[in-house]
């Protein structure tokens, strides 16, 4: 049964360190898909769209993600040892983190991404997408290099307007809102 789990925060130092590869042996470790689980439960319960293991403290290349949206190429997913095989022009746009509550700032992430990786059965996978799902993935992919957005991101600031707040409280909920804000203009003005 998947329990909750703590997510720490910026100033832990697990949230630093370079995750290590999982050994595709560890895969049928009852405990390491008990990991699974329970991030997926932690993530939907913070309510966040994307979870690493190191922000539960675990310091494995694994993460979850789910934007929760009608797109099933979306999730839920579990990447265990992602590596980035493509990556395709830049766009800049506001994000907030379970590990950094309360902060929102503007980063510049790539416009496209596909990662290669495997899933829970160590099967591989590919996942690819632009927009807050390829944004979704890179942000990812730093917690497991130790990367944080606030190392990349400039005017980081605490989260004032309604829809700020809303990001830092649920991990990227504004930029989903650009998204479809943008789908919209875009289906407005086409």
């Amino acid at each position: 049964m998947p329990y909750l789990r703590k997510i720490i925060t910026d100033g832990d130092p697990t949230l630093r360190k370079v995750a290590k590869k999982v050994d595709p042996a560890e895969l049928d470790d009852p405990l390491f898909q008990q990991l699974i689980d329970d991030m997926f439960l932690t993530m939907y319960d913070a309510p966040g769209i994307g979870l690493a293991a190191p922000q539960v403290d675990v310091s494995k290349r694994v993460f979850t993600i789910d934007l929760q949206d009608d797109d099933p190429a979306h999730g839920p997913a579990v990447v265990i040892n992602p590596k980035f095989v493509d990556t395709r022009g830049e766009i800049e746009a506001t994000e907030g983190c379970l590990s950094v509550r309360g902060f929102v700032g503007e980063i510049t992430r790539y416009e496209f991404v596909a990662v290669n990786g495997l899933d829970r059965n160590g099967t591989k996978i590919r996942l690819e997408g632009d927009g807050l799902f390829a944004r979704c993935l890179q942000h990812e992919i730093d917690h497991l290099n130790g990367v944080l957005y606030i190392d990349k991101a400039k005017n980081v600031r605490p989260a004032q307007i309604e829809e700020e707040v809303g990001t830092a409280e649920e991990a990227q909920a504004e930029a989903r809102a650009d998204a479809n804000r943008e789908s919209v203009e875009s289906g407005a003005s086409g």
